[in-house]
């Protein structure tokens, strides 16, 4: 059953890693061949996990720095507009006049 917590996955990463150390000594001092050691099936499978844990790993740090990034984003919207803005171009709001102009009269 795998987890989703990044400390378990490096406890599992820790003990595969030991697993193998101890598989690897074992096979040296049979004398056997590192092309030999290789293929030996337990061998494939712990570095298989090992790979797999690394991948969920950086599936972490991905993760994390996207919410790192969306944070950041959150709070620059949230916080008040900077007055450095002013050389930008704004459209301006046309005012209305203070009078309004008086009606032609009609022609009887």
């Amino acid at each position: 059953m795998g987890s989703k917590q990044k400390r378990v996955q490096i406890g599992q990463k820790e003990s595969f890693g030991r697993k193998l150390k101890a598989r690897l000594a074992l096979l040296s001092e049979r004398g056997i061949k590192s092309h030999e050691i290789d293929k030996d099936p337990l061998v494939k499978n712990l570095r298989a996990n090992i790979r797999a844990i690394n991948v969920r790993m950086q599936a972490f740090e991905a993760s994390e720095k996207k919410n790192e990034a969306l944070a950041k984003m959150k709070a620059d919207k949230a916080a008040p507009p900077q007055e450095s803005l002013e050389g930008t171009k704004r459209k301006k709001v046309k005012e209305p006049p203070a009078e309004g102009k008086e009606k032609k009269k009609k022609k009887e």
